[in-house]
C-alpha cells in the first residue's frame, strides 16, 4: 500500500504518493500505535519527507511529537521485535532507535530563541508550528501526520510543496532571522542547492552573503562536513560558485579564494586558476566519487598565486607550484579540520605528481620516465592520471585531443612496463641488510649511496629489476667506493651474472 499524503489544496499528483519500503511503513503504523498510546500527536517531518517527495533513496526517519519524545521513543522500542536500544540525549531531549537499517529519531516539538554571540539555543516546549517555524528551509519543514485521525495528512505551512516543484531553496522566515540564529544553514543552503541542483530564492541569496561573517561562530568540524558534500556532489562547481558569490567561500577557505582572476601584461594572460579548478573538479566527478581524490583536484593548482612570474620571453609561469602546493596541503587540512593521516598524505602526493603524466604526453615517452612515474605514484597510479586527464581543460581544441590522444598512449606504456618490471610499490633486489653482510659493514653513508645507486641503475634501465643483476652492480659500486666484498650471497647467481 502506498502511503498517500492528503493535501485538499494541492494539485500536483506525482507528489502525493510516498514509495515507501514495508519496513517504512511498518515503523510508521508502530509509533501511530505509540502517540496513540501515550496521547503525544505525531508527525514525520525534515528530510525523509523532502526525499520521498523527490524520489530519492533515504535511511534516516525523523519524527516529531506534541510532547515527550524520549517517551515516545521508549514506547515505540517496546512495540518492536527485537526490541532496539534507544540512545537518549537528555541534553538536547532526543531518542534514537535503529531498526531493519534505518535510523529514527525523535524529538518534542519546541521552540528556540537565539542570542546574539551564540548559536545554541534557549529551547521550550512548543507547537508543531513552533517546530517547524525553526526549520532551516521550506522544503524540509513539510509534516505527514501519524495520527489516527488524519493519518497521512501534510501539514505544509510555508510552501514546502510547492517549492520542491519549483526547485526552490527558500527560509521559512526571513532569511537573517534564519541565519543569525544557526549560520551552519548558510552552508546548508548552498550544499542542498548543489545536491539537488534547486536554485537559491534571491532575498535568501542575499541573506547568506549578508550574515556571511556569522559562520565564525560555527566549528570547523560542522563547516567541513557541509563542505565535503558540495565536494561529492555531482556538480560540486556550483557549490563553489555560490560559496564564492557569497563571500562565504572567502570566510572560510581564502586560500581558494585568491586563485581568482586574470592578469594581462604585454598582451599576454593566464587562464583563470579558479575557474580553471572547478573545470578540474566536474571533470573529475564524472570518473570518480573518490573524495580524497577531488580533494586532489582542488587543491592540485593551490600554491599557483604564489609562484606566479611573469617573464620577457616566456610569459606567465607558476614553476614549483606542485612542489609548494603539495608542502600547503597538511597546512590547509589542519586549518578546515581535514583528516592529518593517510588521506592528507595522498592528497599531498598526488598534488605532487599532479604534472608529471601531462609532461609526458607532451614528449617521446622513455621506458625511464614511464618507470620512474610507476615508482613514484605506487599505487595511486590509476587516481594520478585520473586527476591528470581531468587537468587537460585547454580552449584549444587541437591541443586537447593531442593531449588525450597522447595521455591513452601514456596508458598502455605504463600497462607494458608494469608488466615487465613491476614497479608499483617496487623494492630494492638488493636490501641494505644484503650491502651490509656483504661488506662487513654497519649502517652507514656507504650503505644509503649504494642503495640509491641501485635504485637509480634499476630506474634508469641500465640494471635489470632482480636479485642477481642487482646484487653483481652493488659489487661494482662498492668496489669504487673502497669496499671489500667480506661474504659473497648466492654465489652461483652472482657468478652467472658476471659471465653473462
Amino acid at each position: 500500500m502506498p502511503f498517500t499524503i492528503h493535501h485538499s489544496s494541492f494539485t500536483i499528483i506525482y507528489s502525493l504518493v510516498f514509495n515507501i519500503q514495508p519496513e517504512e511503513k511498518e515503523i510508521f503504523d508502530i509509533v501511530a500505535k505509540a502517540a496513540k498510546k501515550i496521547g503525544a500527536p505525531s508527525y514525520v517531518v525534515g528530510g525523509y519527507v523532502r526525499d520521498r517527495l523527490l524520489d530519492r533513496p533515504t535511511k534516516d526517519i525523523d519524527i516529531v511529537c506534541v510532547g515527550d519524545g524520549i517517551r515516545l521513543a521508549k514506547t515505540v522500542a517496546s512495540l518492536m521485535f527485537p526490541r532496539p536500544r534507544v540512545t537518549v540525549y537528555s541534553r538536547f531531549g532526543t531518542a534514537m532507535l535503529k531498526h531493519d537499517g534505518i535510523e529514527i529519531e525523535f524529538v518534542g516539538a519546541r521552540k528556540e530563541s537565539y542570542r546574539a554571540d551564540s548559536r545554541k539555543p534557549d529551547v521550550e516546549a512548543g507547537t508543531l508550528e513552533d517546530d517547524q517555524l525553526r526549520r532551516d528551509f521550506t522544503i524540509n519543514a513539510m509534516a505527514v501526520s501519524l495520527n489516527e485521525e488524519d493519518f497521512g495528512s501534510l501539514v505544509d505551512p510555508f510552501g514546502g510543496l510547492v517549492h520542491l516543484e519549483e526547485k526552490l531553496i527558500k527560509t521559512p522566515t526571513d532569511p537573517g532571522q534564519t541565519f543569525s540564529d544557526d549560520p551552519l544553514r548558510m552552508m546548508r543552503a548552498i550544499r542542498f542547492s548543489t545536491q539537488l541542483d534547486f536554485k537559491i530564492e534571491r532575498e535568501t541569496l542575499r541573506g547568506i552573503a549578508k550574515y556571511r561573517n556569522r559562520i565564525h561562530i560555527v566549528s570547523k568540524e560542522r563547516i567541513i562536513t557541509e563542505l565535503n558534500k558540495i565536494v561529492l556532489a555531482h556538480r560540486p562547481s556550483k557549490g563553489f560558485r555560490l560559496l564564492l558569490d557569497t563571500g562565504l567561500l572567502d570566510c572560510i577557505f581564502p586560500e581558494m579564494t585568491k586563485l581568482l582572476g586574470k592578469e594581462v601584461r604585454n598582451g599576454i594572460g593566464h587562464k583563470d586558476n579558479f575557474y580553471h579548478t572547478l573545470q578540474v573538479l566536474d571533470n573529475l566527478s564524472k570518473k570518480t566519487k573518490n573524495l580524497w581524490l577531488r580533494w586532489a583536484a582542488i587543491m592540485h593548482d593551490i600554491a599557483k598565486p604564489q609562484t606566479k612570474r611573469f617573464h620577457q620571453k616566456d610569459g606567465w609561469t607558476f614553476h614549483g607550484h606542485e612542489m609548494l602546493g603539495a608542502a600547503m596541503v597538511p597546512r590547509i587540512f589542519k586549518k578546515l579540520k581535514l583528516p592529518l593521516d593517510n588521506k592528507m598524505k595522498y592528497v599531498q602526493k598526488l598534488v605532487q605528481l599532479h604534472l608529471r603524466p601531462i609532461a609526458l604526453t607532451k614528449e617521446e615517452i622513455t621506458d625511464s620516465a614511464v618507470r620512474r612515474l610507476l615508482f613514484d605514484a605506487g599505487d595511486d597510479i590509476d587516481d594520478l592520471m585520473l586527476l591528470a586527464q581531468a587537468d587537460i581543460t585547454s580552449k584549444n581544441e587541437k591541443k586537447v585531443k593531442r593531449y588525450l590522444r597522447n595521455y591513452e598512449f601514456l596508458k598502455i606504456r605504463l600497462k607494458e612496463v608494469e608488466e615487465i618490471d613491476r614497479m608499483r610499490n617496487w623494492q630494492p633486489p638488493v636490501s641494505g641488510l644484503d650491502i651490509m653482510e656483504t661488506f662487513n659493514i654497519p649502517p652507514s653513508r656507504e650503505v644509503g649511496i649504494i642503495k640509491n645507486a641501485i635504485r637509480e641503475a634499476v630506474l634508469d634501465g641500465v640494471v635489470g629489476n632482480n636479485f642477481a643483476a642487482a646484487y653483481g652492480f652493488m659489487l661494482e659500486k662498492g668496489k669504487a667506493l673502497g669496499l671489500k666484498a667480506q661474504k659473497i650471497l648466492e654465489d652461483s647467481i652472482v657468478e652467472t651474472t658476471k659471465n653473462s
